[in-house]
């Protein structure tokens, strides 16, 4: 299931903002537009589906977390109380989340409240029904874990994409070093969990098919020639081996000794084509640590993984490259100018496929960009 809509309002600079996604999004903008702030608030909605809208769990999400007063929108004299976010899937049905800041609670907790279907109310109030009838007494433990799954389960019913949404920001450091593991399990917002986690993939059979996949996908690289696990590491030790075409094929290097390119394209498509990430994740900056040329190809490749394994993907990028990957007459790949009006607020604008007059040839999307065509760049030099 894809998220197809979402509406927000009160969140950072997003007073209130519609948008419609396809399963691979790109947005650009110039600096301060609101790129992340769009990503943001869909990790906002993420957390509040489990009611896990403490900071720590926020900051595993990619969620950068400012003083209370600097969340909220502070666009008019009198500002609200609290932020609502509301969305819907291709199950058709919408689902609404309001996020406030509670300044009396301990630790001056977020604190979310859903709204959910009528149909959804009545399918709880008779589980409690059923449990009732089943004459256990009510503070049976596990009656009341057995009430609470099974609540979390109606509640997130038609939100399973969202449920997990992660902004992923790689650094080249927790690449090269695999030193740590992310909060949230398989796979860091900063690139935490690479190693133990393909690592698990090549213990199963259907893991390691996944890992000839990602090694397919590197052969992008002219030099890569293969990628593998060292089965005889110490324990601790994270370690993978690389074989460069041009050396001699017992000459193998590790992953500290790999290019930073290598790397991102390494968790990249290992985070598209593994069953155990998020169906549903944004990318910031893409391009980074990229060459024009590959991130044109790499975005390619995203848009292929993404209908093949099964992902919805939000990518935001400076790069005009990045663009010339999309074909803007699938409408499932969409690109999204984001900018502020005159009031200062976030809006987005999508652009459609480009038409160009008989006999001409329509100008590439990096050009059309880079010309001011698009929008999306500063205005005031």
């Amino acid at each position: 299931m894809l998220i197809r809509e979402f509406h927000i309002e009160n969140f950072k600079s997003l007073a209130s903002l519609d948008l419609e996604l396809g399963r691979v999004n790109v947005l650009i903008g110039e600096n301060g537009c609101g790129k992340s702030n769009v990503l943001e608030a869909i990790a906002f909605a993420s957390a509040g589906v489990h009611h896990k809208v403490e900071h720590e769990h926020l900051a595993a999400r990619g969620i950068r977390m400012p003083e209370a007063r600097f969340v909220y929108s502070a666009f008019g004299a009198a500002q609200p109380d609290q932020i609502d976010i509301s969305l819907r899937g291709t199950s058709g049905s919408v689902e609404k989340l309001s996020v406030a800041y509670d300044a009396a609670a301990p630790g001056n907790a977020w604190t979310s409240i859903r709204g959910i279907s009528q149909q959804k109310v009545a399918r709880i109030q008779a589980l409690a029904a059923e449990l009732r009838a089943d004459g256990a007494p009510s503070d049976d433990p596990l009656r009341i874990r057995r009430f609470t799954n099974e609540v979390l389960s109606i509640e997130s019913e038609g939100l399973e994409s969202l449920v997990d949404f992660l902004i992923y920001s790689p650094e080249n450091s927790a690449l090269r070093t695999f030193l740590a593991e992310g909060q949230i399990l398989p796979l860091g917002v900063r690139g935490e969990g690479l190693f133990s986690h393909l690592k698990s993939l090549s213990r199963s059979e259907e893991g390691r098919a996944k890992l000839a996949c990602i090694s397919e996908q590197l052969q992008l690289l002219d030099w890569f020639r293969a990628l593998s696990l060292d089965a005889e590491l110490a324990p601790g030790e994270r370690t993978l081996l690389i074989g460069d075409r041009y050396l001699a094929e017992s000459l193998l290097f590790d992953q500290r000794s790999a290019n930073e390119g290598f790397l991102f394209l390494l968790f990249y498509f290992t985070l598209c084509i593994s069953p155990s990430t998020p169906r549903f994740f944004a990318i910031d900056n893409v391009d980074a640590s990229l060459n024009p040329r590959l991130c044109e190809e790499l975005t390619r490749r995203l848009v292929q993984l993404a209908k093949q394994h099964n992902k919805q993907i939000i990518l935001t990028t400076h790069n005009p490259a990045v663009l010339d990957g999309l074909d803007l007459g699938d409408d499932e790949q969409r690109l999204l100018v984001v900018h502020r009006n005159r009031r200062g607020h976030t809006k987005v604008r999508r652009i459609e496929k480009p038409t160009a007059a008989e006999g001409t040839t329509p100008v590439r999307l990096s050009e059309a960009f880079l010309r001011g065509y698009l929008g999306g760049l500063p205005k005031n030099f």
